[in-house]
């Protein structure tokens, strides 16, 4: 036999109040220097960055003339472990590149 209908009424879900924040995200900025080559900082943006070398060279130009550029944005674990390697890669090729990251 079975239960009565009303057994099977729908009830009316409470929607949670709670909003899920996205998390902040980080910009890796390169700095210009008078050492690091233009080769080694596209070079850079392509094997780290996952760049194309034609947005790579646009990077690198922001970078030469405007003194900083921004390789990307990211959350703040993957900004810094791009920073991370981005450092790492330029002391292991004797190269002063400066990269940094700053809350967007």
């Amino acid at each position: 036999m079975l239960p009565p209908e009303s057994k099977y009424e729908e009830t009316a879900v409470a929607e949670s109040e709670e909003k899920v924040e996205e998390p902040p995200l980080f910009k890796v900025l390169l700095h210009n220097d008078d050492y690091t080559t233009m080769e080694f900082v596209v070079w850079v943006l392509q094997s780290i960055f996952n760049m194309a070398e034609d947005q790579a060279v646009q990077i690198m130009l922001n970078v030469h003339i405007r003194g900083i550029g921004v390789a990307g944005v990211y959350t703040y674990e993957i900004a810094e472990m791009k920073v991370s390697k981005t450092t790492e890669l330029a002391r292991e090729n004797e190269f002063p590149l400066l990269c940094t990251m700053e809350k967007c």
